[in-house]
């Protein structure tokens, strides 16, 4: 049975970091990344854990074991990773109040897929997220079209289209 929760330990920590790293785009085969979706940002532990201090990440777990989870990454924090930097200058550009909490990446583990881990993490951090938050947003790559589709189909809705780092990216919005 799975349950969410917020992180509440390094050991949690690095079951993430591990499941990060199965769903990297460059540790997939490109038919997998085609067919399931990927993740582009690898963090550290030293950068997740400062990022958990400030507001917990919320996690999917099945017994003791993470097998989903979406990093809160709060805006104070935009300088801290450089992958993101363009994302939160965009953001900016747009004029967007600081009160919204930064989605930084969310992953389900293979064997947890299609069984609505994806609304269900972002439900979880919904509850979780301070009533002073009015909204929730990331960014996606947009040739990740199942991360896409997800993200549209619980409500997401596009703020803008921009390109760095030479690729193509969608910024969006959870109200």
């Amino acid at each position: 049975m799975v349950h969410y929760t917020q992180v509440s330990s390094d050991e949690e920590l690095h079951q993430i970091l591990a499941l990060q790293q199965l769903n990297l785009a460059k540790n997939l085969v490109p038919e997998e990344v085609i067919h399931q979706g990927f993740v582009t940002v690898e963090h550290d532990f030293d950068i997740l854990r400062l990022l958990n201090k400030k507001h917990p990440h919320t996690i999917a777990k099945d017994k003791n074991m993470v097998v989903g989870y979406a990093l809160s990454m709060h805006p104070t924090f935009k300088d801290t990773i450089p992958v993101l930097k363009p994302m939160f200058a965009e953001i900016e550009k747009l004029k967007i109040p600081v009160n919204f909490m930064a989605m930084g990446q969310i992953c389900i583990a293979k064997s947890h897929r299609g069984q609505g881990l994806f609304r269900g993490l972002y439900k979880a951090m919904k509850h979780y997220l301070p009533e002073t938050i009015e909204s929730i947003i990331t960014e996606v790559d947009c040739t990740n079209k199942r991360s896409m589709q997800a993200h549209k189909t619980i409500g997401f809705k596009e703020l803008l289209r921009y390109s760095a780092d030479g690729k193509k990216w969608s910024l969006i919005m959870l109200k």
